[in-house]
C-alpha cells in the first residue's frame, strides 16, 4: 500500500512574495474536488529560495520549483493520481540542463550538512505540537529538572561553540560571565536574542525565525535558566513581518503548555520572553547599541567595558547570543558537547550557517561544517557562476568582509583563516562577484553603506567612512589622482582602529581587501581612466554595432533618455516597391538585412544599461570612454 502523500509547501518569505499562498489554496481545492488523501502542509523554508515558489512531495522526495497557481491542477492530475511525476518543473542543473527529480540527488542539498536547518521547511512553524513531536522542548524541560546551571555551562563551553553574529566568542564563557556577575543589580539577569539581522544579501535568521521559532524559544529557556535570567528579549527587524508573526504564535503557545511564565515545567523556575522590533538600524546589531535601543533609548553604542554581562540592560547584567547560536543550545545538550566538538575543524567547531547569493547559480541557505572550502561551496552547493562567466572574488561576512579572490577558493572556511586573508566569517553572508564586477566599485557601494548606517558617535567612523567613500567616488568617475591609494589605506587603518564599535573596526574590510588583491583595478581607474569590467558608468560609453543590429528598435522605444535614434539604409528600389524592394523587405523580416540601424548619442544616454540588457541580437556593447586632454589627468605611479 502506498504510503499518505504529503505537500510540503514553502511558506516562508520569499515563496509567498511570489505566489505560494495561492499555489496552497489551489491544492487544497484540487485536492479536494478529486477526493484525493492527501495533506498540503504549511511548512518554512528549506532554503533553496531562488527557486521558490517550491513544493516536496513526501514520500516520494519529489521537488517541484518555481510554481504557478496555473500548475498545481497538473501536478494533482499526473504525479498524485497517476504516479507520473511532473518533469518541466523539476528543478533543472543550470549546467548541463538535466532535470533532477529527488531533492536527495540536488548538490545544493546533498552537499550539505544540516544540523539546526535539519527541520526548516519539514514542520508547520505556527505548530508546537509539531515542534514536540520531533523532541522539541524535551531538552529544555531535561536541563531545567536534571541538569544545574553549571553543568549547562560547561558543557557549552566543552563543545567549544563560539558566537554565530559575527565576532565568534565562545558561548560558554560568555555564560560564565553573566553567571558569575553579583553586585546590587544582579538579583534580576537578563538574556537577549539579537535578530536584528541587517547585512545586505544576508537571510539567516530570517529563515529560521520562520522556519523553527520554537528552536529559538527552547534555546532561550536553557540559557536563561544557566546565567540565572527571569525575563527574554529578542530583538527583531520590524522589516520582517512573516518572523514577528510566527514568534508572536510560537511565544503565546509556550506559555499556553507552561513553558514560558511562572514555574516553567512544573519547576520553581520563572522565565517570560517578550518582542521589541527595531527600526531598521544596522548598528543596533551591536550588543550595546542594542541594549541601548531596547531600554528605549538612541541605538548607539557605548564604551567596554563595562560589558553587558556585568552591567547590561537597565545596570543589570545581560547575556546576548545570536538566532543561530540559540538554535544550536537545545542539540548540543541534547547529543552532547563531544558530538558538536567533533563537527569542524581548528578552533571552529559544529557548522556554519550562510546566505550565499550574489553571481550564482544556486544562491540561497546553506548549512556547512566549518573547515569546508570556498569552493566546495561556490561551485560545489552553489553550482558555480552562470552564463559561462569568470569567477572574480567572494565577499564573506556582509558589508564589512573582505572581497578574496581565486587564489583562496581551496582555503577553509573557519574564523580564524578569513581573518588572516583579510576578510571576516562574521554572521554568514556570501556575496559571489563574476568578471563584470569592478572591485572598485564594489567597495565604494558597501563603504556607503556602513557610511550611512554609522551612528556617528565617533569620529573615526564618522569622518573617516566619510572620506573614504568620496575618494572612491572620485576614482570611479575617473578623477583620482596619483596619492589616492596610500590616502586610502592611511584613512582605512585610522578608521579601524580607532573606531569605538563593531562596525567602524571591520567597515574598512572592503578597501583594504580590494586594495590588497586588486591593485591593478584601482591603477587603471587611476593611469588609465578605465574601468576593466566596464562597470563604472563615468568611465564608459554604449555604442550599437551595425553590422549586428538588425532594426527590430527594441532599444529606441524603451530608451527612457530618447538617447537612440534610427537610421535609415539606402536599398536599391526600396522606394518604389520594386521586385529587389521587396526581397529587402522580406530579408528585414527574416533579420538578413536591415532596413535601418540604431545610434546611440553618448551626450544624450544616461547609461542605465536597459537597451545592453535587453538587445536581443548583443549588438550594443559597453566601451571605453574617451577623454579629451583637459578631462584627462596624467598620473605616474
Amino acid at each position: 500500500m502506498t504510503a499518505k502523500r504529503t505537500l510540503l509547501i514553502c511558506q516562508g518569505t520569499g515563496c509567498v512574495s511570489a505566489g505560494s499562498l495561492q499555489i496552497h489554496r489551489e491544492f487544497e481545492r484540487e485536492i479536494s474536488e478529486q477526493g484525493l488523501d492527501v495533506e498540503a502542509k504549511l511548512t518554512g523554508c528549506h532554503g533553496f529560495c531562488q527557486i521558490g515558489p517550491t513544493v516536496i512531495v513526501k514520500p516520494d522526495e519529489i521537488l517541484y520549483c518555481l510554481l504557478k497557481s496555473s500548475d498545481v491542477s497538473e501536478i494533482v492530475d499526473s504525479h498524485l493520481k497517476n504516479d507520473v511525476p511532473v518533469e518541466r518543473l523539476h528543478y533543472h542543473d543550470p549546467n548541463t540542463g538535466v532535470a533532477i527529480p529527488k531533492l536527495t540527488e540536488i548538490p545544493f542539498y546533498n552537499k550539505q550538512q544540516k544540523i539546526i536547518t535539519t527541520h526548516c521547511g519539514y514542520i508547520n512553524p505556527e505548530s508546537i505540537d509539531e515542534y514536540i513531536s520531533i523532541g522539541g522542548y524535551r531538552t529544555a524541560r531535561q536541563a531545567i529538572l536534571a541538569m544545574s546551571p553549571e553543568e549547562i555551562i560547561e558543557d557549552i563551553k566543552s563543545s567549544q561553540l563560539r558566537g554565530r553574529g559575527g565576532a565568534g566568542f565562545l558561548t560558554g564563557m560568555k555564560w560564565d560571565f553573566a553567571r558569575r556577575s553579583s553586585g546590587e543589580n544582579s538579583s534580576q539577569k537578563y538574556i537577549i536574542c539579537n535578530a536584528d539581522e541587517g547585512d545586505p544579501g544576508a537571510f539567516m535568521d530570517r529563515v529560521i525565525l520562520e522556519s523553527t521559532p520554537h528552536s529559538i524559544i527552547e534555546g532561550m529557556i536553557i540559557a536563561a535558566f544557566a546565567i540565572g535570567a527571569s525575563k527574554g528579549f529578542i530583538y527583531i527587524r520590524a522589516e520582517y513581518p512573516l518572523a514577528i508573526h510566527r514568534l508572536e504564535i510560537a511565544i503565546a503557545q509556550a506559555r499556553e503548555k507552561g513553558f514560558l511564565g511562572s514555574k516553567i515545567f512544573g519547576s520553581d523556575i520563572d522565565f517570560d520572553i517578550q518582542l521589541n522590533q527595531g527600526a531598521g538600524a544596522f548598528v543596533c546589531g551591536e550588543e550595546t547599541a542594542l541594549m541601548a535601543s531596547v531600554m528605549g533609548k538612541r541605538g548607539n553604542p557605548r564604551p567596554r567595558p563595562p560589558y553587558p554581562a556585568s552591567d547590561g540592560l537597565w545596570g543589570h547584567p545581560t547575556n546576548i547570543n545570536n538566532v543561530k547560536t540559540l538554535s544550536y543550545i537545545p542539540l548540543i545538550i541534547r547529543n552532547g558537547a563531544k558530538w558538536f566538538s567533533n563537527i569542524g575543524s581548528g578552533n571552529s567547531r559544529g557548522t556554519a550557517v550562510f546566505c550565499i547569493t550574489g553571481k550564482i547559480n544556486n544562491s540561497g541557505l546553506i548549512e556547512v561544517p566549518m573547515g569546508v572550502k570556498l569552493r566546495d561551496i561556490i561551485f560545489g552547493i552553489g553550482g558555480g557562476i552562470p552564463n559561462g562567466k569568470r569567477f572574480k572574488a567572494v565577499q564573506t561576512g556582509g558589508p564589512s568582509g573582505g572581497c578574496l579572490p581565486e587564489e583562496f577558493l581551496d582555503t577553509e572556511v573557519t574564523y580564524e583563516s578569513l581573518q588572516d586573508a583579510g576578510s571576516i566569517l562574521g554572521s554568514g553572508g556570501m556575496i559571489v562577484l563574476d568578471e563584470d564586477v569592478c572591485m572598485v566599485d564594489i567597495a565604494k557601494y558597501f563603504i556607503n553603506f556602513t557610511q550611512e548606517e554609522s551612528c556617528g558617535k565617533c569620529s573615526p567612523c564618522r569622518i573617516g567612512l566619510r572620506r573614504l567613500y568620496n575618494i572612491l567616488e572620485r576614482i570611479t568617475s575617473g578623477q583620482g589622482e596619483e596619492d589616492d591609494l596610500d590616502l586610502l589605506e592611511e584613512v582605512a587603518w585610522t578608521v579601524k582602529e580607532g573606531s569605538l564599535c563593531g562596525l567602524g573596526q571591520t567597515a574598512p574590510n572592503p578597501v583594504l581587501s580590494t586594495i590588497r588583491y586588486f591593485k591593478d583595478e584601482y591603477i587603471s581607474h587611476i593611469v588609465d581612466k578605465k574601468c576593466p569590467a566596464k562597470a563604472c558608468k563615468e568611465l564608459i560609453e554604449y555604442s550599437i554595432d551595425a553590422n549586428k543590429c538588425t532594426g527590430c528598435l527594441l532599444c529606441l522605444r524603451n530608451c527612457p533618455a530618447n538617447a537612440i535614434t534610427e537610421h535609415k539604409l539606402e536599398h536599391e528600389d526600396i522606394a518604389d516597391g520594386g521586385e529587389r524592394g521587396k526581397e529587402d523587405r522580406v530579408a528585414n523580416e527574416k533579420r538578413e538585412k536591415p532596413l535601418s540601424v540604431c545610434e546611440i548619442n553618448p551626450d544624450v544616454c544616461i547609461k542605465c544599461g536597459i537597451c545592453f540588457a535587453n538587445c536581443p541580437q548583443d549588438a550594443i556593447f559597453k566601451r571605453d570612454k574617451l577623454f579629451n586632454e583637459e578631462q584627462y589627468t596624467v598620473v605616474n605611479f
